[in-house]
């Protein structure tokens, strides 16, 4: 992901004036389908409306409890039967067909992050909590709220043309994409490991994001490995406490960390082949000591591991370790480092032939000249499990207003992050029509 870039005030409060009314109905573009141009005109202002209430009321990974809520109230006012409670709060419907037909399975991810919101929008988060200790806000900083509001205007089209629909349809409503609390199960993991995909296998998974780095009208889709593989590590520098004016009374473990952060670089730039496949190595938060005059004993960082290549992938892990446990020792102290520390998301996959066959649906929402390949992406997603269970497609939906440029607009994850809602528009019909495509032309065999 980019670093955050501040929208201009003058553009932030344009925008959120903007955002008072509606977004105006789009043209149907040649060749989409054209039940799929009234089936999203038809659930436009809804799709707003949900995001909005949920962009002002996100709930953090596993606490998804009153977005579930609103998500499973909704699919039993459509007739269908939701089951709840699944990996903590997720939630999936299955929609009957009146034709025969094959199964696909459609994902959207309900999650928000421990951001503080700094957008003027007139529904901007104020939710605050409590997250690894610390008081922060609660913001949907990179569009959850739009992925589960145009799943649930998908799942609402669908049910209208159900008794024209071949095959059948799941609805994935998932809690904990950005990773569920320390000490819990969660994501996509678990709700396989909780059997979604025991009595109904799709033959294909469909999902989407909505990304900064595209304009609106824009898609992404890129074949093949897509999305890095995501790790955690955690580094523990245990030194000894002393006096800050006797520095030699103990052993530093903010030094040493210093010296850890500055030689862990050479991971990725000497020790990587990063001709082969991208490598990322950041590290995202530091703690250590309370006191400006007090060397304190410990120093804790954690930090983020992106690969694309498996074998990189270990050889990362195994430097990274050594690295932190030889630069401790030259100072006097020890390390314990954890890497990674959890069980990390593996690369998302686009099937390769699963996204030739579904690119001209996606060109027949926004036109062939704004579906673009974006390329590798560092970012990581956890629908990368489902992509190993069955054929899997992963696309991207332009979040930047016309007229800023993507590479200085706001990033997702940034507390500035800004989606222009014609992207909602644009969701519901991409995933409207590569479903129909998929479900009334299946691959033969």
């Amino acid at each position: 992901m980019r670093p955050a870039t501040a929208i201009p005030l003058a553009l932030s409060t344009a925008l959120s004036l903007a955002l008072a009314l509606p977004a105006p109905a789009r043209a149907q573009q040649a060749g989409e389908r054209p039940e799929v141009t009234a089936a999203a005109k038809a659930v436009d202002d809804k799709v707003v409306a949900w995001r909005r209430d949920i962009h002002a009321n996100p709930e953090l990974g596993n606490r998804e409890t009153r977005t579930a809520a609103l998500v499973a109230d909704h699919l039993r006012a459509l007739g269908l039967q939701p089951k709840t409670g699944i990996a903590t709060t997720g939630v999936t419907a299955v929609l009957k067909g009146g034709r025969p037909g094959p199964r696909i399975a459609l994902r959207a991810d309900m999650d928000a992050l421990p951001v503080t919101e700094r957008t003027d929008l007139p529904f901007a988060s104020k939710v605050t909590t409590t997250f690894r200790g610390q008081e922060t806000g609660v913001m949907h900083a990179c569009g959850h709220d739009a992925h589960t509001s145009v799943l649930m205007g998908v799942a609402e089209a669908l049910v209208a043309m159900k008794d024209e629909l071949p095959g059948e349809v799941m609805f994935i409503f998932q809690p904990a994409e950005e990773g569920p609390p320390d000490g819990e199960e969660g994501g996509a993991e678990e709700m396989l490991a909780q059997g979604i995909f025991g009595d109904f296998k799709p033959a294909a998974v469909f999902g989407m994001h909505v990304f900064s780095t595209l304009a609106a009208g824009q898609i992404g889709v890129h074949a093949g490995p897509t999305m890095a593989a995501s790790d955690r590590f955690n580094i523990v520098i245990q030194g000894r406490q002393t006096h800050g004016s006797r520095p030699w009374g103990g052993v530093d473990p903010i030094v040493a960390a210093a010296d850890v952060i500055g030689t862990a670089q050479t991971v990725v730039s000497r020790r990587q082949d990063i001709s082969k496949q991208p490598v990322v190595v950041s590290f995202g938060a530091i703690n250590g000591g309370i006191r400006y005059n007090i060397i304190p004993d410990q120093v804790e960082m954690v930090g983020t591991i992106r690969t694309f290549d498996e074998g990189m992938r270990q050889q990362v892990f195994a430097d990274l370790t050594n690295v932190a446990e030889r630069v401790a020792e030259a100072h006097g102290a020890t390390a314990v480092a954890q890497v990674p520390d959890t069980k990390g998301n593996p690369v998302t996959v686009n099937d390769p032939a699963l996204t030739a066959r579904m690119l001209p649906s996606l060109q027949k929402v926004v036109g062939a000249d704004n579906v673009v390949d974006p390329g590798l992406t560092m970012g990581a997603e956890d629908f990368s499990f489902y992509a190993r269970e069955v054929p899997g497609l992963f696309f991207f939906v332009g979040a930047t207003p016309k007229g800023t440029d993507p590479k200085a607009a706001p990033s997702n994850h940034s507390p500035e992050f800004f989606l222009d809602e014609s992207a909602l528009d644009i969701g519901v019909r991409a995933m409207l029509q590569v479903s129909l495509d998929y479900l009334n032309d299946p691959p033969q065999g």
